[in-house]
């Protein structure tokens, strides 16, 4: 979404269009969902934490600072909601999703979700600020600015996290007998 047209959407929400913010929880709950999903493990609670971040986000839209993306204020909101979540229930257990199947056979899949559920695991091991940093590099391909603008620091701090991320990373593959290609 252009910032420009990010901007009218914020505006009309402000003047009580709901229609707008549905605009934008169509725009950012996908990549938002995904986070979520990849730092607390569960689909459920995911999805939970999704709705529970873009109802906070709508009755707090008065306090949004236009200076600021809509998204960095969202993923803000829902990296708080992550952590509380995390905080309150001390989970590590991995995902139990089904990755989308390409035609492949038994092997393939079964191989595929031997592969899914090992990173999975691993990411679990991790603590949030190494895992958030994997996960937004990854999975919702972040540049190093991007990321830097959410977490809220500096984009040195981004690149030691991430470096520091992909060693444990590397350790826990290596323990657990994946190789890295």
């Amino acid at each position: 979404m252009v910032e420009h047209e990010e901007d009218g959407l914020l505006e009309r929400c402000l003047e009580g269009d709901g229609g707008a913010f549905g605009q934008l929880v169509d725009r950012y709950q996908r990549v938002l969902f995904n986070v979520s999903l990849r730092m607390v493990g569960n689909r459920e609670d995911a999805r939970d934490i999704t709705q529970t971040v873009f109802l906070k986000a709508y009755e707090n839209l008065g306090k949004f600072d236009r200076r600021h993306r809509f998204f960095s204020w969202v993923y803000r909101i829902m990296i708080n909601e992550t952590l509380n979540h995390l905080n309150r229930a001390r989970r590590t257990e991995p995902l139990d999703e089904t990755m989308a199947a390409e035609q492949c056979g038994p092997d393939e899949d079964c191989a595929r979700h031997r592969l899914h559920d090992s990173v999975q695991s691993a990411l679990m091991e991790l603590s949030p600020d190494y895992r958030q940093v994997i996960i937004l590099r990854h999975f919702a391909q972040l540049s190093y600015q991007e990321m830097s603008s959410v977490l809220e620091v500096p984009e040195k701090t981004v690149k030691s996290r991430l470096h520091t991320a992909r060693q444990l990373l590397g350790g826990i593959f290596s323990k657990s007998g994946i190789a890295l290609s």
